[in-house]
């Protein structure tokens, strides 16, 4: 492809165009000294469409390991012989303490994170609704949660709660799903995401790229998102763990996760794009070059069970660019 289709595909894109599936697989196969240019463009569509804001979150590991799912690249599963100390639901102390740490960061967002494969049935989901509603009184946080696959009722009472936005992640391609999970479905995933937004809350919903997908599996990806119209699409990229299945996977190239977030910033043009975990080994001293790839949304500070770089580096890369990351409560 030349770069003035490159260039072509970005007006198209700018104007208000959908680029369609062949249109995105076309530029998965541009020559490498050509990224760059893709990188521009997607920047340009990132200031277009949602300005230099940047939509900041904290997380907080709140009940870690013993899962019962077979998630190839995950370290809490319990299928994997992985050295994590798994502990029970923390206190609803200890989550205002971390909420209250994440906003004095600068996060914007504050998201509960639980490792299982769903809230049907589980005991700890009165504890957790009750975290949540005590944020919102202690906190001028947004408040976001992920608890797995929900049913209506559940949904109903995170609604009640005060959750603006639920995270779920589809992880990868459909077409690709059945290699990295086997104990549900994808279809699982998707029922739950429909559901969110039904209730009319906002989904945040991504994946992971360099668990040994195609780029034909990673468009597909981006296009499935696309069509259930999610808010916020968090990438992640792999972080081999020691003990999980893909703990050999080899790396991406650095070239080649930029031109994925850029792929995903045309394809999804007025959505949040998150930087989520793994960009550090990933892209090492690149990281900055994520926002200019089209990126608008951070993940700030620690992961679930990995560390980042902290919350002070991660705000001052977003302003070293120029860009200005949204903190505090709504007016």
């Amino acid at each position: 492809m030349s770069y003035d289709r490159i260039f072509a595909l970005g007006k198209q894109v700018l104007a208000g165009g959908r680029l369609s599936c062949d249109e995105a697989l076309a530029l998965t196969r541009i020559a490498e000294e050509d990224i760059p240019l893709l990188l521009a463009v997607a920047n340009k569509v990132r200031a277009h469409f949602t300005g230099n804001r940047v939509d900041t979150c904290e997380i907080v590991n709140a009940r870690s390991g013993g899962c019962s799912e077979d998630c190839k690249f995950c370290a809490q599963s319990a299928r994997h012989d992985v050295k994590l100390e798994p502990y029970p639901l923390l206190s609803e102390a200890r989550i205002l303490a971390a909420a209250k740490q994440a906003e004095s960061h600068g996060a914007y967002r504050f998201c509960i994170v639980t490792a299982g494969c769903g809230m049907k049935n589980d005991p700890d989901f009165g504890r957790i609704t009750a975290a949540i509603e005590r944020i919102g009184r202690d906190t001028g946080l947004e408040r976001c949660c992920s608890l797995g696959i929900l049913g209506p009722e559940q949904v109903k009472a995170l609604k009640a709660a005060g959750i603006t936005r639920y995270h779920h992640n589809l992880e990868a391609g459909q077409s690709f799903f059945s290699k990295i999970c086997t104990t549900h479905s994808y279809e699982e995933r998707v029922e739950t995401i429909r559901l969110v937004k039904a209730a009319g809350l906002e989904v945040c919903s991504g994946g992971i790229i360099g668990m040994g997908e195609g780029w034909e599996h990673r468009i597909e990806l981006a296009f499935a998102l696309r069509e259930l119209d999610v808010d916020s699409v968090p990438i992640n990229i792999l972080n081999p763990v020691k003990g999980t299945a893909l703990e050999n996977q080899p790396p991406l190239k650095p070239l080649e996760v930029l031109q994925t977030f850029a792929l995903f910033r045309l394809i999804l043009p007025d959505k949040i794009l998150r930087y989520a975990g793994g960009r550090e080994r990933a892209l090492g001293e690149l990281v900055p070059l994520g926002f200019l790839a089209g990126m608008n949304g951070m993940l700030i500070g620690n992961y679930l069970t990995t560390s980042g770089r902290g919350a002070a580096a991660d705000i001052a890369t977003i302003r070293g660019l120029g860009l200005a990351p949204v903190a505090g409560a709504r007016p």
